[in-house]
C-alpha cells in the first residue's frame, strides 16, 4: 500500500512540474518593453528620451512630418540632433520639460527630400548630450487614419 501511495505522490508531482515547468523558463511577456502605439520609443540616445516617434508623409513620399515627444529629465536645456540621409536637424528642449512635436503647442518637424512611402520605415539617428547617436527605424504613415489627417504635410 505504501508503494502505491508513493507512486501516486511521485506521479502527482511530475504532472504538476510538467504543467508549470514551461512558465519557469520562458520569458514573461509583461516584462518585455515595446512601443504600444504607432510610433517607436528610441533607446538611450543621451540625456533626452524620444517617445512615440513616427513620420506622416505626403502622397509622393518626398515630404514628411516627424511627430514625437521628447523628454528632458535633466536640470539643463538639451539639444536633440536628428540625422536622416546625411541631413541633420535639431530640437532644443528646456530643462525638466517635454516637447511634443505635433502636439498642441509645437508644430511637427518638417522633413524634406525623403524617398519613402507609407508602410515603410526610415532610419533616423537620434543623438543628445555627449551620448553616441542611436539609429532607430521610424515608421512612416500617411493620413489614412483620421487622427493623422492633420499631420500630412501640405504640398
Amino acid at each position: 500500500m505504501n508503494s502505491r501511495l508513493a507512486a501516486s505522490l511521485v506521479l502527482g508531482i511530475a504532472v504538476a512540474l510538467g504543467a508549470t515547468g514551461c512558465a519557469m523558463v520562458s520569458p514573461q511577456a509583461t516584462t518585455i518593453p515595446y512601443s504600444p502605439s504607432d510610433g517607436v520609443n528610441v533607446p538611450d540616445s543621451g540625456p533626452l528620451k524620444v517617445r512615440n516617434a513616427l513620420i506622416v508623409t505626403d502622397e509622393s513620399g518626398t515630404t514628411g512630418n516627424l511627430i514625437a515627444a521628447i523628454v528632458n529629465d535633466t536640470d539643463s536645456a538639451e539639444t536633440l540632433s536628428l540625422g536622416i540621409d546625411g541631413e541633420t536637424q535639431t530640437v532644443r528642449v528646456p530643462a525638466r520639460s517635454v516637447v511634443s512635436l505635433g502636439g498642441d503647442d509645437e508644430d511637427p518637424l518638417l522633413l524634406e527630400g525623403l524617398n519613402t512611402s507609407a508602410g515603410e520605415t526610415l532610419a533616423v539617428t537620434f543623438q543628445s548630450g555627449t551620448g553616441t547617436g542611436v539609429e532607430a527605424e521610424v515608421p512612416v504613415l500617411d493620413g489614412e487614419l483620421a487622427y493623422l489627417e492633420d499631420f500630412v504635410p501640405e504640398s
